[in-house]
Order: structure tokens, then C-alpha cells, then sequence
């Protein structure tokens, strides 16, 4: 045989150890998303709590809010829940839920279980306005400007950390 014909496969070997390497080095949470500056996309989903009454983008407008993408059936959104019960009670923004891929049923008694820190929650049970908005996976968590921009997305549960050095800061740049 060639020597060619061993250095050829050991090669590509060694770039695609390269590649997971680099891929390993990743944190997922940091995914770009090109909703940032962008604005939101457009929708118009009923309340959770009444469906006979519908949220829309427009009635947002003119105002900062959050969006927390959860669901009854994610177990990192129940790791999150205290924090955005606790923050929902001291919040200079409001904070809207949306329910993703989930039963009015399961999602209406989980918020009873746990408290609900939401403004309003949307019913996304197809998870149609999630798509729009490039959820990953719930947790999300979006920050939207009066108007109607993206300017922060977190992917996974929101932390202490996360809510003091990166959310709070910047509702107050948005708010100021």
C-alpha cells in the first residue's frame, strides 16, 4: 500500500477531532440569534387564564416587557419559576409567559402549584409564535423595547446572575 493511502483518512481523522473539539468548547446558551435589534415577530395568541380574550404584539407597544417562554412539562422552567415568582413581585416591567407546546389543563394547574408570576400568559399550543421567535428549547427568555424591538434573548433558565449583571441593567437602560 501507499503511504498516501494511510495519511489521507488519518488526516480528515484529525479535523474532525478539530471540529468536536471546537464544537465541545461552546456554551449553547450564548447561541446567536438574529431576532436581536430586530423587531418581534408579529402575533396575536389567546390568554392562557381566558381564551376568549387575545394578546397581540400591537397591544404591547410603547412599553418594555419579558417574555418568558415555558412550560408545564420542562423541568429547567420549574428551576426558574421561583426566581420569576420572586422578581414578578418587585418587577418595573411586566412579564409575560408563554405557554409553548403545552394543554391549557397542565400548564393552568402547574401555575397553580407553583404561582404565577405572569402578567399574562399566551397559549402557544402549537408552538407557532415560538418558531417565530427561534426558541431553541424552554426555557427562553426575550427582552422586548417600546418599539416592539428584540434585545435580549437567554436561552435556559434564567439565574440570579443572569437577572442582576444582564436583564435588570438593561430594563433600566430601556426604562430610562
Amino acid at each position: 500500500m501507499k503511504r498516501w493511502q494511510f495519511i489521507a483518512p488519518l488526516a480528515l481523522f484529525v479535523v474532525l477531532l478539530g471540529f468536536l473539539g471546537v464544537g465541545l468548547n461552546l456554551n449553547p446558551r450564548e447561541v446567536p440569534s438574529p431576532l436581536i435589534n430586530k423587531p418581534a415577530p408579529d402575533f396575536a395568541l389567546p390568554r392562557l387564564d381566558d381564551p376568549s380574550q387575545t394578546i397581540a404584539l400591537k397591544d404591547l407597544a410603547g412599553r418594555v416587557w419579558m417574555l418568558n417562554v415555558w412550560a408545564s412539562w420542562c423541568v429547567a422552567c420549574r428551576e426558574e419559576h421561583p426566581l420569576l415568582v420572586d422578581y414578578s413581585r418587585r418587577a418595573t416591567v411586566p412579564l409575560y409567559g408563554l405557554n409553548y407546546k403545552d394543554t391549557r389543563a397542565d400548564a393552568l394547574a402547574w401555575l397553580a402549584r407553583f404561582g404565577n408570576p405572569y402578567t399574562a400568559s399566551l397559549s402557544d399550543t402549537k408552538g407557532l409564535v415560538g418558531i417565530d421567535f427561534g426558541v431553541y428549547g424552554v426555557p427562553e427568555t426575550f427582552i422586548i423595547d417600546k418599539q416592539g424591538v428584540v434585545r435580549f434573548k437567554h436561552i435556559g433558565p434564567v439565574t440570579p446572575q443572569v437577572l442582576h449583571e444582564r436583564i435588570e441593567p438593561l430594563l433600566k437602560e430601556l426604562n430610562a
